[in-house]
């Protein structure tokens, strides 16, 4: 007999969508499938392709989450570099799932928190001793860029949705000055998100060089120690450190700083190199106070559909 506690989830990229079972808050790792988003209509077809390919009885099936990458307001998500949108009544409808739920990817990270294996836990700054309570902040670096708190309260856990991405960068920074006019979308307004993401790595190599170049392009450039790849790979992280500090001082997450996606992953070797925590602590007066936050690389690829696991059994 099916355990009534399985759950289907998904996690929706730019690009692609992995979905996979769960067993309450564990996600089965041999059921995650991906398919690419160009050969689909929209989620829901994403799902029955799914159950269709792991002989899986949709009626065995008590409760759905969705982690996508754009805003959600009331069970309601439109993709940001996708022209999909994701529905709570749809996907009910498609699994007559008794828990459905849509978060923003970014949530479902958040929720992960505290699942996610000690192996895949990369240490930047040591974490101190605090109640399990204490907050929490992911940072997510990837297609885009975003930032959520994480709360747990006698109510259960609270991650409330951003879109931290679309602030403006910061000015404590000297050397993006002149480059802000390259550093601008199409609104002509100079965002977080224009430097810190896949795209905004390649943003900030012609910004400051004039040579447009694919990111993992810079990053092997990085590697081998080109000089002009290295001073790109020096400003994107000090502007990392000083948002990832800016962030810290909103929230106050003295139970964590953890730093999610497939761009964090690939500048993680070189944050020492770049002098992150140089740039996450200094805050002027505020500097020394900054000593308090531990901040770590989650490595784990399946964080969210981890967390939209972990949010369905708490639900």
């Amino acid at each position: 007999m099916v355990p009534a506690t399985l759950s289907l989830v998904a996690d929706i990229g730019g690009t692609n969508t992995r979905v996979a079972l769960a067993n309450a808050a564990t996600v089965r790792v041999d059921t995650v499938r991906r398919y690419r988003n160009a050969e689909f209509d929209g989620i829901g077809s994403v799902i029955a392709r799914y159950l269709t390919d792991s002989g899986q009885d949709a009626s065995g099936i008590s409760g759905v989450c969705v982690a996508m990458a754009g805003p959600v307001h009331d069970g309601v998500g439109t993709l940001t570099n996708l022209d999909w949108r994701i529905d709570k009544a749809v996907l009910a409808e498609v699994l007559s799932a008794e828990r459905v739920a849509v978060l923003n990817d970014l949530q479902a990270q958040g929720h992960a928190i505290g699942n996610i294996a000690a192996g895949d836990l990369d240490e930047v700054l040591p974490q101190p001793q605090v109640p399990d309570t204490a907050a929490k902040l992911v940072i997510g670096l990837g297609t885009g860029f975003n930032a959520c708190p994480v709360f747990d309260t006698t109510a259960g856990r609270f991650v409330p949705p951003s879109e931290a991405g679309h602030v403006s960068l910061p000015t404590s920074i000297a050397e993006l000055h002149p480059l802000l006019e390259n550093l601008k979308d199409s609104g002509g307004y100079p965002s977080v998100e224009e430097v810190l993401s896949g795209r905004g790595v390649s943003h900030l190599h012609t910004a400051l060089h004039g040579e447009t170049i694919d990111p993992a392009d810079i990053l092997a450039r990085i590697g081998e120690g080109e000089a002009l790849a290295c001073d790109t790979g020096a400003l994107f992280v000090k502007v990392l450190g000083d948002v990832a500090g800016n962030l810290v001082l909103s929230h106050l997450p003295f139970g964590g700083v953890f730093l999610v996606g497939g761009v964090t992953r690939a500048f993680a070797p070189y944050l020492e190199q770049f002098d992150f925590v140089g740039a996450f602590r200094s805050k002027g007066r505020f500097s020394g106070f900054m000593e308090q936050f531990g901040v770590s690389v989650v490595s784990d690829d399946y964080a969210a559909l981890t967390g939209c696991a972990s949010h369905l059994s708490r639900a």
